[in-house]
């Protein structure tokens, strides 16, 4: 059987490319399917040329890490605007929930391996802007008096944390998606009930 020719060089962004076959490699097979000698043959290039971009397979998975905290803060970033906070709260929910049962292997990831500390500037940088929405969310609604008092990031991330947690339930099939929804209705309104102010 001929064996199927490699490129020698790539044109293009080949990191760009390594990351995206990485993480379908990742949503179909797991962490334990990638590889970057298979990665190389997936998109046609030499086994070495990954190396270029990603000295390990450590490397690869901390930079689809930092890669999907880029994705969901672009994604909360883009929930909708809401007049009330309470609409604000409930659409970045939404988002956040969405993202994370399109993206289970991806949130696993994200949140559950250890990084290196070669990645920890860029690992920083990429959580402080995935959670910079919904940090400037909470302050500003405290500013108009219409959540209570406390540092902004530490009750958004109190927020996320329960969403996180729904999140996996559905994930591991202990709430059944198609409950989702509804329960997420319920818990953003036990959330909002439990950050208004006290009169």
């Amino acid at each position: 059987m001929p064996r199927t020719r490699t490129r020698a060089y790539h044109h293009g962004d080949l990191r760009a490319e390594l990351l995206q076959r990485a993480e379908t490699t990742l949503r179909e097979s797991g962490v334990d399917g990638l590889s970057l000698r298979q990665l190389a043959r997936d998109i046609g290039v030499s086994h070495a040329a990954p190396t270029r971009h990603f000295k390990d397979k450590q490397a690869l998975l901390d930079a689809l890490a930092v890669s999907g905290f880029q994705q969901l803060g672009a994604a909360l970033e883009k929930s909708a605007a809401c007049d009330s906070v309470g609409g604000h709260i409930r659409d970045m929910a939404r988002t956040y929930l969405r993202f994370a049962t399109e993206n289970s292997a991806l949130l696993a990831l994200m949140f559950a391996r250890r990084h290196s500390p070669a990645a920890s500037d860029a690992m920083s940088e990429a959580v402080d802007r995935a959670f910079a929405a919904p940090v400037a969310l909470i302050a500003d609604a405290q500013a108009r008096g219409e959540v209570i008092a406390g540092e902004p990031r530490r009750i958004a991330l109190s927020a996320v944390a329960i969403l996180q947690g729904l999140a996996t339930f559905v994930g591991s099939g202990v709430i059944a998606a198609e409950a989702a929804d509804e329960l997420l209705d319920e818990m953003t309104g036990h959330m909002l009930d439990g950050l208004r102010p006290r009169r």
